[in-house]
């Protein structure tokens, strides 16, 4: 955690600078004028919008803006895939000392507040494997989006969007907890899967343990390898599953997506996955129409073309202009 403070680089004065506009312009008493100053800071260098952007990222996942905060709108700048970030400490922690506290600022990391590392990935069109600034691995499928930060007593990881497998190096005494959703997975070190989909979250564990909770559950449920666990909100509890082959959930790793005899209506969450737009469901009764086949992830949107040449359903548009799936009616019975 060394830093030279004596002689600053000029990403270390970006860094300060974006850690103090964050506090003011969360404060209840942030002025018009100050509000233009920071239009003006934004302007002077694409980097400004950048550092502030990854800057509220990390305040707001560490939950240091005040609860009351007001938004502030700006357009970031566009990320590139997969961006690392790695945050030195003490920058933030000086930067922070001159916005709010003097011991807040420099006491962050000693009690927890503050990440000694962040890092944030993107990947879109292409999976991705990337390593952690602990020695971790994750995979990363199509359209999947995380950070992670590193705090002196656990590592946390926050999984917004899409699916990844996680190889986790072990250690005890620093918990390794991925948010995805309603809920968490606690582990210290093992490898696991976790899918996300709008509400909906599904862990899997291949090696070692974990121990999942929701929003409802009080304690979490510890799982063994070749369980499942989903949450969705609304749930009280994970729902929990056994499974001697895990291998269908972990197919994305090798570009297929497996449906084993799965109802439309299990099945339209993992294949909107891969969609720019969500397929529907006309009814409850095309919902329990079944399907199964393994498609390469690449070509979801081709499935859905040909899945009136499998199934007794045909395609139309809503008002919305979303495609639906509708069951054909049986013919009725002349006898």
């Amino acid at each position: 955690m060394n830093h030279d403070r004596l002689n600053p680089s000029p990403d270390d004065a970006i860094t300060d600078a974006a850690a103090q506009w964050c506090m003011r312009l969360h404060a209840d008493d942030c002025t018009a004028a100050e509000r233009e100053a920071f239009a003006r800071w934004l302007a002077a260098d694409p980097r400004h919008a950048e550092e502030y952007q990854a800057m509220l990222e990390i305040w707001q996942t560490a939950d240091l803006l005040p609860r009351n905060a007001t938004v502030v709108d700006f357009n970031p700048p566009s990320r590139q895939a997969a961006r690392v970030r790695n945050w030195r400490p003490l920058a933030s922690a000086a930067a922070i000392a001159l916005a709010v506290l003097p011991l807040a600022g420099w006491m962050g990391w000693e009690q927890g507040w503050l990440p000694n590392h962040y890092q944030h990935f993107e990947a879109s069109d292409r999976m991705q494997t990337v390593e952690l600034s602990d020695g971790s691995t994750v995979q990363l499928n199509l359209n999947t989006e995380l950070t992670y930060l590193n705090f002196k007593d656990q590592r946390q990881v926050t999984l917004k969007r899409g699916e990844a497998f996680f190889k986790v190096q072990h250690d005890s005494a620093h918990p390794f907890i991925v948010h995805a959703g309603r809920g968490q997975t606690r582990v210290t070190g093992t490898q696991f899967n976790v899918w996300k989909y709008q509400d909906q979250v599904k862990v899997t564990l291949v090696e070692g343990s974990v121990l999942v909770s929701s929003d409802g559950s009080a304690g979490g449920y510890r799982l063994g390898p070749g369980m499942q666990a989903s949450y969705h909100k609304g749930d009280f509890e994970p729902q929990l599953a056994q499974s001697d082959d895990y291998g269908n959930a972990l197919a994305w790793r090798n570009g297929k997506l497996v449906l084993d005899n799965l109802s439309l209506e299990q099945a339209l969450p993992v294949i909107n996955r891969y969609l720019d737009a969500p397929l529907l469901l006309a009814d409850a009764s095309t919902g329990r129409i079944r399907i199964s086949g393994i498609y390469n992830t690449r070509e979801v949107g081709r499935l859905v073309n040909n899945l009136p040449k499998v199934l007794p359903v045909y395609l139309t548009r809503s008002k919305d202009g979303s495609t639906v799936l509708n069951r054909i009616s049986p013919p009725p019975d002349k006898g």
